[in-house]
């Protein structure tokens, strides 16, 4: 669905009690997240905790990880005992998408009065369809993020799709990570005045930039940091890799994150050979990412069309690489173009093409002028467009806005 983190968040200090009346004191949003909160979604919870003119309740059928992911108003609203039930008879009997009971609709109508919101914030779009019948009945604006493959898997089923268009039609804002987002939106049916584009926002006063330059001894160390999914296009990272490794032998890639697909693709190192140029890092903590970007020369992220529709928004791994001075070298695929500007703060080349993706590598390699000025062009990019402050601003305006007569 959603784009993912591969790492945790810091934990603050508890709020002062005048903090603590100051919040009060505040407009709420009721934000409903299924689960709150799973390890790869730190980039929301760096939107929900840090809103400075809005208090956050959460609404959530799960609360996990509560030590990772402090919250104070976190509402758990569990499924039904019957939801395997409903499960079935709605997706596999009806082949539509699961909705809630009028009843459970009744029930979080109730509980949003009771907390006095102004504005339902529902992540994710397919959370949307699924909350229809509270949409349907909603005591306030209803905004609706998207953020990826929410926009397109299952858009081929009728029923689904007309379950989405009757959610977009209930929302009163739209909320997209990115340009191309919001226009598979309207191909689905948006009015494109109901969307605002809501940028992920990176924390850059957490992050240490480094001016890169090329390694002498031509020792590059690339790095991809991911889910192991199939729409983060790792096979097409490994095999550009060996052949950038053909030039530089002392070349090493390290893959961070868990998925799926780790023994396919440790298959794959096996195959080509590069066994002792590969590292699977597994699942890094914030502070062990940070410290893997620091030695690291590369960032890879060749993302590529899912089978199921699949598709990037802007992935956070690579803004936070950029935060830190690393040049890129991606693909031109979903909302990635908007942060990588091709030639300035990164390299981009077509889906599955690993043999251009190793051209663009080398050629910057050769060139240690143009890599050490896209190292900072790189930080500069994020700076100007994905600075958390300015993003949560911005949340904070569309709620208003959602608000506002």
């Amino acid at each position: 669905m959603a784009d993912t983190d591969t790492s945790e968040t810091e934990t603050e200090p508890p709020p002062s009690p005048e903090e603590v009346a100051r919040q009060a004191s505040l407009p709420t949003v009721a934000s409903y997240i299924v689960t709150f909160l799973k390890p790869e979604m730190l980039h929301i919870y760096r939107q929900v905790s840090r809103l400075k003119h809005w208090r956050t309740v959460v609404f959530c059928q799960k609360h996990e990880n509560s030590r990772r992911f402090p919250m104070r108003n976190v509402l758990l609203v569990p499924k039904p005992l019957t939801h395997q039930l409903r499960r079935f008879w709605q997706k596999t009997m009806k082949d539509e998408p699961i909705t809630i009971y009028r009843s459970e609709a009744r029930r979080l109508r109730k509980e949003i009065i009771a907390c006095d919101a102004s504005v339902l914030h529902v992540y994710f779009g397919h959370i949307g369809v699924h909350l229809l019948p509270l949409l349907e009945i909603s005591p306030v604006p209803v905004v609706v993020s998207f953020h990826g493959a929410d926009a397109q898997v299952d858009m081929d089923k009728p029923k689904h799709r007309a379950a989405m268009q009757r959610m977009l039609g209930l929302a009163k804002l739209l909320l997209v990570r990115s340009e191309s987002l919001a226009e598979r939106l309207v191909a689905l049916g948006a009015t494109r005045e109901k969307i605002r584009i809501q940028r992920t926002g990176i924390p850059l006063r957490e992050i240490t930039f480094t001016q890169r330059m090329a390694p002498a001894d031509g020792a590059w160390n690339c790095v991809q940091a991911c889910r192991l999914i199939a729409k983060k296009g790792l096979a097409t990272a490994l095999r550009a890799f060996a052949e950038f490794s053909v030039r530089y032998p002392k070349a090493t890639l390290t893959l961070a994150g868990s998925g799926p697909l780790l023994d396919d693709l440790w298959r794959l190192v096996l195959k080509i050979g590069l066994q002792n140029r590969v590292k699977f890092a597994g699942f890094l903590t914030q502070q062990e990412l940070r410290m893997l970007y620091a030695k690291s020369h590369l960032f890879l992220h060749p993302s590529e069309m899912g089978e199921d529709g699949d598709q990037e928004g802007v992935p956070n791994s690579m803004l936070e690489a950029m935060a830190c001075g690393l040049p890129v070298i991606a693909t031109n695929h979903g909302g990635i173009p908007e942060a990588v500007v091709h030639g300035v703060s990164g390299l981009l080349v077509s889906e599955r093409d690993h043999l251009a993706l190793a051209g663009e590598m080398l050629a910057l390699a050769s060139k240690p002028e143009n890599y050490a000025a896209m190292s900072a062009a790189a930080a500069q990019r994020v700076e100007k467009v994905f600075n958390l402050k300015v993003t949560v601003a911005a949340l904070e305006g569309f709620y208003e806005e959602a608000a506002a007569e």
